[in-house]
């Protein structure tokens, strides 16, 4: 009786330090992803930002405040890859005018890298696009590197540079900087005077540049954003460049409520992955190697007497 609860122990034992590693590797990998039934909504702020407004004719300022509704495609989803639309609301809150931009996007991306996938009708105020780099998250367990972090309203990917560690609500993050060159986003008719065009009468036409320093705190383990800072500068420049006012020029932040939430919902995510990859896996392994020598040591006892 004692050689066959040795055998059934030594049985027991081997099975649960296999596991181990197959929990850690294999079962882990699989479960840690990017949820395809995303729901979230986000906040950012301006104070002393200035704007052209389209329906005063003229370079406002005020408080912007911005709200950013992202939304996964459930039906959409396949394999790897998840899709989540996302919808940007920019309103002036000092004098009443929202919706003084509204944007819509449609991403696709890998649930386990955060890289971007060209799918789905991936697009930006419903213009196709190519989609490359980093797009909401950041691959798991993040490097101290550079990354290529998509841009959408110039519609590419720019590096996003490791800067350094800092803490965020005492979580430790990695800081990345990204620099947006300047970059030709749309061309439209504005009234001639606004841009101080005296010898023309009626519209003329206009581009649209972009300039932004984007910066990015990440929680390593997951790989989930934390915060973020949005320095933009853009300008309505006369084709000839020789005239040109603001369109925006605006430091957006993210309030401290949606970065307490991005926090707390990164350190949730932080223990469930240390739970999965560490806990368990170290729990089966001691536990396995206790029935091990257990099982030895019963089978030993039960050899001995006979």
């Amino acid at each position: 009786m004692r050689r066959i609860v040795g055998i059934v122990l030594l049985a027991l034992g081997a099975f649960l330090v296999v596991l181990a590693p197959l929990v850690r590797f294999q079962v882990g990998g699989s479960l840690i992803a990017a949820p395809a039934d995303q729901y979230g909504v986000s906040r950012l702020e301006a104070e002393g930002a200035q704007y052209f407004s389209v329906k005063d004719l003229k370079v406002m300022t005020a408080r912007l405040g911005v709200t950013v509704t992202t939304r996964g495609d459930v039906s959409q989803a396949k394999d790897d890859t998840v899709v989540w639309d996302e919808f940007t609301a920019v309103n002036d809150e000092t004098n009443g005018n929202s919706g003084i931009t509204l944007t819509e996007r449609r991403s696709a991306f890998d649930k386990f890298t955060g890289e971007g996938v060209t799918c789905c009708s991936v697009n930006v105020d419903k213009k196709p696009v190519t989609l490359e780099g980093q797009i909401y998250k950041w691959p798991f367990d993040v490097e101290k590197k550079t990354y290529k972090v998509f841009h959408s309203v110039t519609g590419k990917a720019f590096d996003a540079r490791f800067v350094g560690e800092e803490h965020v609500n005492g979580v430790l993050v990695y800081r990345f900087e990204q620099d947006v060159p300047e970059t030709k986003t749309e061309t439209r008719n504005v009234p001639a005077s606004i841009l101080g065009i005296t010898d023309t009468v009626g519209d003329v036409q206009a581009d649209r540049y972009h300039t932004s320093k984007n910066t990015f705190w990440i929680e390593p383990v997951t790989g989930s954003p934390v915060k973020q800072e949005q320095q933009r500068d853009e300008v309505l420049r006369s084709t000839d460049g020789a005239h040109s006012i603001t369109a925006l020029r605006a430091t957006f932040r993210m309030t401290p409520e949606t970065v307490n939430t991005l926090v707390n919902n990164a350190v949730e995510s932080k223990n469930q992955i240390t739970l999965i990859k560490v806990t368990i896996p170290l729990v089966l392994l001691l536990v396995g190697l206790v029935l091990l020598i257990a099982g030895l040591v019963v089978a030993r006892r039960a050899g001995a007497r006979a």
